[in-house]
């Protein structure tokens, strides 16, 4: 592409009433590149302005100084061009408002005493645009050599049939897999289930006898009962499905990754790359390498995981009180729909009629907590079983007792009519003891909602175990990726499958497979269906998306994708293993082989390597140092009391935002610090924080999503990954002989931009308080 440069300058909103315009367009024009403003450069005659140009000049390669990338991005984007977008507005003069940091007077125009910082933060930032699209390239759509737009469906419950029925009705082929020998689930062993329409206020007979019907009698869903995936290789749009019966060996059985103990001799020294690659092959003897395709495998362009969930097994001295195990006539929430679907309710130890059934939620002693992957279902099943008492005997008694009752939505219409029913007694209380006297059950409970001990004498007592996803004891989707079958890091949902449960419902870890039902959360029939139908949407959107060669959420219609230069490569792995998505294989020698319809364009990889091989045609080690350096770093030859220089690498996703919603608030922070948006803090590169400081720069610091249990980052573990790296930054900060606290990471959620000053200003003060960086001049 041979580049034709234009620089526009917004004037409007501000931004012409605060910057010296004329001085502001003097940076492009000593570069040579022509510049022109307007008033209103979103509106008509602005817009019309630069089409002018690009259709009588080929100006295909522009710099904007106005508003914030964030808004009118459809306004100014023009197809063909190369565009960076200067955020003069919200982080120039929003932000630094006049009256915090007045303009020069003509007199302290050009004296060695004054600067003004406001000034130099807008023609710094029109600096590091012009450095930027100098060093990108237009992106080009990734083409997949095959294509296919069938769906597989893993389960064959309500959750997964729904999905079907929803991808065949927007004209696609789906195939359903199910390892039992019939459809249905554990939907098709239930006597009633839950409400799913106005009034909700009755039990409804189970629908999933119409969904099973629906299903075979649809030309575009094949079902395949009795069958389980030995695995899943290859990448969204072309992706290569193995399937066998389940306890069947076969080659292509998928292969696992090492443990960490076997990659480690006995002295905890890590192992070459060969011995490795021979310790895997005996690891995995008698399975295909993942790299190596099954022939026979059968194409599909997107997953949606929809194994369900097991009933939780409640065993151990921490439930003992409660009497499972001592008598047959204490049962999980799962047996006792088992014993109701046969039938009347009966006792399972002599067969004589259960008329008086206590539905315990919670396991009482030492705290209010439900019993582990309990959820508002386990309230609602106990609504629904108590109901079943009622049902059978006329002079029935149903007793829950409870610590939290949740019935969300239009659910608690039922709540409702089961607490009109004078046969049905619910309380809050903490179960003391579940004994047996003479061949009934006695309950004792305290803290209850009379405020006294309570005494039931019962027929049977129901405990409300949990639904845990069958990913908690098999990886279930089975996929050829070098980082595991599974999904990384799900112990941080309790094996439920999921991504982002704040941000991205329905996603994985894994691009191209979506979760729904109960493998993501405990859910209610109803709520299932409605997961089935969002997962179908989202794997719908990731086959057109694949087709486009673009990416899917949160990047999503991204046309980029890494970009790797294997001369310079040295097999460390590294991108490999810390790829948040797995979009990344390696052969025996640890060559990476990268996926890239697979891969989510956070740009991980390229923070992870040492070597500076990976990049993004818009977005790469030369594109966001080259911005670094085309900071402007006043020193003594300057000033007389030169103003620090600070640089911000911040996330785009939360971190970004939150700093223009301060500048939107008027909010100020110090005109000492330089930010560049980075796709995520896990795409940060040492290399951008090292020439920072040795071209006299005097800190810098990362602001982006919060990590930990409750992470935030849309990408999973980028931030992590960045905290990781900062602290190891120490050695090289020593080399350079500087203090490690010149360099920090900071964590913001989007919603919390009136911490943004604070932040930043706190660490510009500590910084100060350090000295100038002994570089600074050089």
């Amino acid at each position: 592409m041979d580049k034709k440069y234009g620089v526009y300058i917004c004037t409007g909103c501000g931004i012409g009433d605060a910057l010296d315009i004329k001085d502001l367009c003097g940076v492009p024009e000593e570069e040579g590149l022509p510049v022109q403003t307007h008033p209103f450069l979103c509106g008509k005659e602005g817009i019309g302005l630069i089409k002018k140009d690009i259709a009588e000049k080929g100006t295909n390669t522009m710099v904007i100084g106005a508003c914030s990338r964030r808004v009118n991005f459809d306004v100014f984007k023009f197809d063909g061009c190369i565009v960076e977008r200067v955020n003069l507005r919200e982080q120039v003069v929003w932000s630094h408002p006049r009256s915090v940091y007045p303009a020069l007077t003509e007199e302290q125009k050009g004296s060695s005493e004054h600067c003004d910082r406001v000034q130099m933060l807008a023609a710094d930032y029109v600096k590091m645009g012009m450095a930027r699209v100098e060093k990108v390239k237009l992106p080009e759509a990734y083409k997949l050599e095959a294509f296919t737009r069938k769906i597989l469906v893993i389960g064959g419950g309500i959750t997964g049939m729904t999905s079907a029925l929803d991808a065949a009705a927007a004209g696609y082929e789906v195939t359903i897999v199910e390892k039992e020998v019939v459809l249905g689930g554990y939907a098709a062993k239930v006597r009633k289930q839950l409400p799913i329409e106005w009034p909700f206020q009755n039990l409804i007979s189970p629908i999933v006898g119409d969904k099973i019907r629906s299903v075979q009698a649809n030309p575009k869903i094949t079902v395949k009962t009795g069958t389980i995936v030995a695995r899943i290789a290859g990448e969204p749009g072309n992706f290569t499905v193995t399937l066998k019966k389940p306890g069947e060996k076969i080659e292509f059985d998928v292969p696992f990754p090492l443990p960490k103990e076997m990659k480690v001799d006995a002295n905890g020294k890590e192992y070459d790359v060969e011995k490795l690659a021979e310790l895997y092959k005996e690891y995995n003897q008698g399975k295909t390498d993942i790299l190596q395709f099954d022939p026979n495998g059968e194409k599909f362009g997107a997953v949606i995981l929809a194994a369900g969930w097991r009933p939780d097994k409640i065993e151990g001295d921490a439930f003992a009180h409660l009497g499972l195990g001592k008598t047959p006539d204490v049962v999980t929430n799962a047996q006792f729909e088992e014993i109701a679907a046969k039938g009347k309710i009966k006792r399972p130890s002599d067969g004589k009629e259960a008329k008086n059934v206590v539905f315990i939620q919670s396991p009482g002693k030492n705290d209010d907590s439900d019993f582990d992957y309990c959820g508002a279902v386990t309230s609602m099943v106990s609504l629904k079983q108590a109901k079943y008492v009622r049902e059978d005997y006329a002079d029935g008694k149903a007793y829950v007792i409870y610590q939290h009752m949740r019935t969300p939505g239009l659910q608690e219409n039922f709540y409702k009519a089961i607490q009109q029913d004078e046969g049905i007694f619910l309380t809050k209380g903490t179960i003391a003891s579940v004994s047996n006297n003479g061949g009934r059950l006695i309950v004792e409970a305290d803290n209850t909602l009379l405020g006294e001990k309570i005494q039931i004498k019962a027929d049977m007592v129901v405990l409300a175990a949990g639904m845990v996803p069958v990913t908690k004891d098999d990886s279930v989707i089975n996929l050829a990726y070098r980082q595991g079958p599974g999904f990384r890091d799900n112990a941080l949902f309790d094996q439920y499958t999921d991504s982002n449960f704040i941000c991205f419902p329905y996603e994985t870890q894994r691009t191209g497979v979506y979760a729904a039902g109960c493998i993501r959360r405990s859910m209610t029939m109803e709520e299932s269906m409605e997961d089935a139908t969002g997962a179908a949407l989202k794997a719908i959107q990731c086959i057109e998306s694949s087709n486009r060669g673009v990416a899917v959420h949160p990047r999503s219609g991204d046309l980029t994708f890494p970009d790797f230069f294997f001369q310079r490569c040295t097999q460390c792995k590294r991108c490999t293993e810390e790829c948040p998505f797995g979009a990344l294989d390696d052969d025996e020698k640890g060559t990476p082989k990268p996926n890239s319809s697979r891969c989510r364009r956070c740009g991980t990889c390229m923070g992870a390597c040492p070597e500076r091989i990976i990049g993004f045609a818009d977005y790469n080690i030369d594109s966001i140092g080259s911005q670094v350096k085309a900071i402007g770093v006043p020193s003594e030859d300057d000033y007389d009391e030169p103003p620090f220089r600070i640089l911000g690498l911040v996330c785009e996703n939360d971190a970004y935002p939150a700093i223009d919603i301060a500048g939107m608030n008027k909010l100020h922070f110090s005109a000492d610090v330089r930010l560049i948006p980075v796709r995520c803090l896990g795409s940060v590169n040492v290399i951008w924080i090292k020439d920072a400081l040795a071209q006299g720069m005097d800190g810098v610091f990362l602001l982006g999503c919060k990590h930990g249990d409750d992470y935030q980052c849309h990408f999973v573990k980028g931030s992590e990954l960045a905290d990781i790296r900062m602290k190891k930054i120490g050695d090289a900060l020593s080399s350079l002989a500087l203090e490690q606290e010149r360099v920090a990471q900071f964590q913001v959620a989007i919603d919390e931009y009136d911490k943004i000053p604070q932040i930043i200003n706190k660490f510009v003060e500590e910084v100060e308080a350090l000295g100038p960086n002994p570089f600074k001049g050089f």
